[in-house]
C-alpha cells in the first residue's frame, strides 16, 4: 500500500467543544491522559481497584511470553458478584438494573436485588444440570433479560459462555458448539421480530443433532410457540429455575480464568473463537463504560441498542454497565416495529440519557426522515455514542442535530471483538470532537498508524492501525489455536497487534478510521479508502447511505463502483443525479476518487449486526457468482441489485 495516497483526502473543519456543564462534573478529565502516560501499569492497577477482589492482585501485567498476556494474574474475583451482589450489598438493591421492553410492548423492570436472585437460581440450575467450573455453555437467545442472566450465571460458576447471535443458522450454531465443546445449550422457543414470533429452538435442535456432547438444552419460554421436545435432554428454564434457591455463594476465580469465547468470522471459513478472561477484561470494560459515557449510575438511564450476540452486547450491555451499577434499557425488537419512531418512543418513555448505537442505524434513520424523531421528546439525552464501523461526518452531524438537539457530545468509539473494550474514543468532558473521527487512544491505551515498514506515519499520513502495548481486555488467544492467534494478529508487524484496519492521522495527530484494509481500492496506483468515498456521497443531500467497492478494471486496475440509497424525495431514474453524484465526489475528494459507476438501489446487503457486506457487492460489480449470503438479514436484496446492474450505463 502506498501510504501517501491514504493520507487525508477528506477535510473536516467542523469542531464541537464539550458542554461546559458536563465538562465541569466529568468522571474523567484530561489529567487521566497524563497519569496513564507517566505510569501506564499503575494507571491500570488503579482502575482494577474499582472492582471488588476476593484476593487483591499484586502483579499488574505479565508480558514475559508475548503475545500471551496475563493481567492481575495473582488476583481472584467473581465477575457476577461484581456485576450484581456488590450493588445489593451497598444498599442499591432497589435500583433498576434492566428496563426490558419487548417488541410487542410488554415490559419488565428488574432491580439489582431481583437480578441477583435470578442469577442465583440460574447458577443453581446449571449446577444441577452438571455444569462445572471450566465447562463451556452455548447461549442462543433473543434480546431478553434471560440472556444477561444466563451469561452472569455462567460467570458465577466459572463456566465460559459462548453466545451465538440469535439470527445465525443451524450450521453456524453447530460449528460453534463443536469448537467450544459445549455441554449445555441455552435457547428459547423464540423471540419477537418485525411483529411476529420468530422460532429459535428448531435451529438448536438441528445443530445439536449434528454434534456430540450436548447433554441438555435449557429452553426459555418467550413466545409460547409449539416446540419439538426431547425428553431427558430438553429442560424448561422456568421449571428448573423456579425450584432452585435464590441463594448461591459465588466462588472467586483467578483473574485469568476464561470468562467467554465469542466467535468472529475468519477468512478461512472456520470461525475464530476469541477467548476473553475475567479480571483484565472486566477492569477495562467497566472503566471505559464509566469514562467514555460519563456514567452517573444514580441518575443516568443508559441504552446500548446492540445485540447480546455481538461483543458490544457483552461489554456494554452485560459486563460494563452492570459492573458500574447502571440502570439500562434492553429492547427486544427492530427499530421500525410497529413504527419507525420506536427507538425515540423508548427514549421518551424511559428518559434515556446515554444512547449507544451503530452508524448503520443512524443512516437508516436519516433515510426515514428528520420528521420522525422530531415527534418525540429526546431532551433527556446527554451523551451519544457510535460503534461498529467508521461513521460518515454527515451521519455524525445528523445524529448530533436531530437526536442530540445540537447539545450532546458524540463519542465515536473504535474497538473490536478482539480488543474486548473501547480503545480509541473522544472523552465527552475533555475532547473537542470532530465529525467522523475516533480521535485518540483512551488513557492507558497505546495506538498509532504505521506504514508498510512499521514506521509511525507523520501527522497527515495514512497506513495501518496498530496497538503497540498490551491492554487489560485484550483477547488471550484463539480458542484451541495459539498459532492462528499469532499468525492472525501478531505476524504482520513484529511486536505490534495489527487490527486489520486502515487509518490516517490528521494534522493534529487525531486518528480517522478507514475501514478494513481489504476495503481499500487501488485506482491508477492510488490507494483510496471506501469509507472516504462513502462519506463524500453521504454528504450529498440526495444520499442517505452508500456502499463503495473496487471492481477489476482493465484500464485503472480497479474502478470505483458506488451503490447508493437515496433520500425519500430523490428520483432514482434521474440520470442527471448520477452525474451530479459523481461530480460531487470529484469535487470533495479529487478527480481520482470519482466513481466510475453510481447505482441507486433500494437497499444494501447487511449482516444482522448492520455491517454492509461489500464482498457481495464486489461479486456483483465483477459479475461473479455470489459468495455466502447466509449471514444477511435479507438475501433477496442481492437479487434486486443484480437485476439492476446490467442496465446501468458505464461512465467515462
Amino acid at each position: 500500500m502506498s501510504n501517501e495516497s491514504l493520507a487525508n483526502l477528506l477535510k473536516e473543519e467542523r469542531r464541537f467543544a464539550p458542554p461546559a456543564e458536563l465538562a465541569a462534573a466529568a468522571n474523567v478529565t484530561a489529567e487521566a491522559y497524563e497519569q496513564a502516560k507517566a505510569d501506564r501499569l499503575g494507571f491500570w492497577a488503579e482502575q482494577a481497584r474499582r472492582l471488588a477482589w476476593a484476593t487483591e492482585p499484586t502483579e499488574t501485567l505479565d508480558w514475559s511470553n508475548p503475545p500471551f498476556a496475563k493481567w492481575f494474574a495473582d488476583g481472584k474475583l467473581n465477575v457476577a458478584y461484581n456485576c450484581v451482589d456488590r450493588h445489593v450489598e451497598a444498599g442499591n438493591g432497589d435500583r433498576v438494573a434492566i428496563h426490558f421492553e419487548g417488541e410487542p410492548g410488554d415490559s419488565r423492570a428488574i432491580t439489582y436485588a431481583e437480578l441477583k436472585d435470578e442469577v442465583g437460581r440460574a447458577a443453581n440450575a446449571l449446577t444441577e444440570l452438571g455444569v462445572q467450573k471450566g465447562d463451556r455453555v452455548a447461549v442462543y437467545l433473543p434480546m431478553i433479560p434471560e440472556a444477561v442472566v444466563a451469561m452472569l450465571a455462567c460467570a458465577r460458576i466459572g463456566a465460559a459462555h459462548s453466545v451465538v447471535f440469535g439470527g445465525f443458522s443451524a450450521d453456524a450454531i453447530a460449528a460453534r458448539i463443536k469448537d467450544a465443546d459445549a455441554k449445555v445449550v441455552i435457547t428459547s422457543d423464540g423471540g419477537y421480530r418485525r411483529g411476529k414470533p420468530s422460532a429459535l429452538k428448531p435451529a438448536v435442535d438441528e445443530a445439536v443433532s449434528r454434534v456430540d456432547g450436548v447433554r441438555h438444552v435449557l429452553v426459555v419460554q418467550r413466545t409460547k410457540q409449539d416446540v419439538a421436545w426431547t425428553e431427558g435432554r430438553d429442560v424448561w428454564w422456568h421449571e428448573i429455575t423456579r425450584k432452585q434457591s435464590a441463594e448461591h455463594t459465588p466462588e472467586a476465580f483467578d483473574a485469568e480464568h476464561p470468562l467467554f469465547i465469542l466467535y468472529t468470522s475468519g477468512t478461512t471459513g472456520k470461525p475464530k473463537g476469541i477467548l476473553h478472561t475475567s479480571g483484565g477484561y472486566l477492569t477495562q470494560a467497566a472503566y471505559t463504560h464509566h469514562a467514555v459515557f460519563d456514567l452517573k449510575p444514580e441518575t443516568d438511564v443508559y441504552w446500548c441498542t446492540a445485540d447480546i450476540g455481538w461483543v458490544t452486547g457483552h461489554s456494554y450491555i452485560t459486563y460494563g454497565p452492570l459492573a458500574n451499577g447502571a440502570t439500562q434499557v434492553m429492547y427486544e425488537g427492530t427499530p421500525d416495529t410497529p413504527h419507525q419512531g420506536r427507538f425515540w418512543e423508548i427514549i421518551q418513555k424511559y428518559e434515556v440519557s446515554i444512547l449507544y448505537t451503530a452508524p448503520t442505524a443512524i443512516r437508516t434513520f436519516m433515510k426515514w426522515g428528520d420528521d420522525i424523531p422530531a415527534k418525540f421528546d429526546l431532551s433527556s439525552l446527554r451523551v451519544l455514542g457510535s460503534v461498529g464501523e467508521p461513521i460518515n461526518p454527515e451521519a455524525w452531524i445528523w445524529y448530533r442535530k436531530n437526536i442530540g438537539g445540537d447539545r450532546c457530545p458524540i463519542v465515536d468509539t473504535w474497538w473490536q471483538t478482539e480488543t474486548g473494550a473501547m480503545m480509541i474514543s473522544p472523552l465527552p468532558g475533555v475532547t473537542e470532537t470532530k465529525p467522523g473521527s475516533a480521535q485518540r487512544a483512551l488513557p492507558g491505551i497505546s495506538a498509532t498508524v504505521v506504514d508498510d515498514e512499521a514506521n509511525e506515519v507523520p501527522d497527515g499520513g495514512g497506513g495501518y492501525l496498530v496497538l503497540t502495548e498490551p491492554w487489560p481486555s485484550m483477547l488471550r488467544t484463539i480458542w484451541g489455536d495459539d498459532q492462528r492467534f499469532i499468525d492472525t494478529y501478531w505476524s504482520r508487524f513484529e511486536g505490534k497487534y495489527f487490527a486489520g484496519d486502515g487509518a490516517k492521522k490528521d494534522e493534529d495527530g487525531d486518528i480517522w478510521l478507514l475501514g478494513r484494509v481489504d476495503d481499500v481500492m487501488l485506482v491508477s496506483g492510488h490507494n483510496i479508502s471506501t469509507t472516504e468515498v462513502e462519506s463524500a456521497l453521504v454528504s450529498h443531500p440526495a444520499v442517505a447511505e452508500a456502499a463503495v467497492v473496487g471492481a477489476a478494471d482493465e484500464t485503472t486496475g480497479q474502478a470505483i463502483v458506488a451503490f447508493v440509497i437515496l433520500r425519500g424525495t430523490a428520483n432514482a431514474e434521474d440520470e442527471g443525479l448520477v452525474a451530479d453524484l459523481r461530480n460531487h465526489v470529484g469535487a470533495t475528494l479529487g478527480p481520482i476518487a470519482k466513481p466510475k459507476r453510481v447505482l441507486p438501489v433500494a437497499e444494501l446487503p447487511k449482516t444482522r449486526s448492520g455491517k454492509i457486506m461489500r464482498r457481495l457487492l464486489r461479486d456483483v460489480a465483477e459479475n461473479r457468482e455470489l459468495g455466502d449470503v447466509t449471514t444477511l438479514t435479507d438475501s433477496s436484496v442481492m437479487d434486486l441489485i443484480q437485476t439492476k446492474l446490467p442496465a446501468a450505463p458505464s461512465e467515462d
